[in-house]
């Protein structure tokens, strides 16, 4: 299986000529969901989802389904019925020949008065995309894709979630808002940490490639 991280916290996976894209938000590029046989988004945040490239990729091929939450779903499919598939904790399919396992349900906090909405992370062959939440899928994690910096994650829980799952490998996402300062602070952090629990880390920039 082949990874590529795109822009923030959306990723490419290809495998056996199949190709599987998870949150193409606004933070991303504007090509990121080109070419995808299938696209999971957790949750209706722009960061993550961005309705104008959905429905484009949507309308353009006829042969392209969108796994999300519920009420994203519900949004969407009144455009394109039967493309966009709604999938809650628990939930096993197949999408673009990947094998995914649904975990969680609700976005973290923000802050008071800010709406929790759900929020739906995807265990694909080993790999896990939480979203934007903290959780510990109870089943083993070979690669992680951590979320480094948002209003919602402090760096502790962020890297209690990293303690917990003990993944393999473990890979930032959810970056778009750090400087070069702010990861030297936040990889400094993630990388003892990953060492402290026999992790592997490696930070990719958008682009970069690698084979899992």
């Amino acid at each position: 299986m082949r990874l590529t991280k795109l822009g923030h916290s959306c990723i490419r996976l290809e495998a056996d000529g199949r190709t599987l894209v998870i949150d193409p938000g606004t933070f991303s590029e504007d090509t990121a969901a080109d070419g995808a046989d299938a696209v999971l988004i957790t949750h209706e945040h722009p960061d993550h989802a961005d309705p104008e490239k959905l429905r484009g990729l949507l309308g353009a091929r006829d042969d392209v389904t969108v796994w999300t939450n519920p009420a994203l779903a519900e949004t969407l499919s009144r455009d394109f019925p039967g493309r966009v598939r709604a999938v809650s904790a628990g939930e096993r399919f197949e999408a673009a020949g990947f094998d995914v396992h649904v975990h969680g349900s609700e976005h973290a906090l923000i802050r008071d008065g800010v709406p929790i909405v759900s929020n739906v992370g995807f265990l694909i062959d080993g790999l896990f995309h939480p979203g934007d939440a903290f959780t510990v899928p109870d089943e083993p994690v070979e690669t992680l894709l951590l979320p480094v910096n948002a209003p919602w994650a402090k760096l502790n829980e962020t890297l209690t979630q990293l303690s917990e799952i003990k993944p393999r490998r473990v890979h930032p996402i959810h970056d778009a808002l750090l400087t070069d300062y702010g990861w030297a602070v936040y990889g400094g952090h993630t990388q003892q940490v990953s060492g402290d629990v026999g992790t592997d880390y490696e930070r990719l920039k958008p682009g970069d490639t690698i084979d899992l």
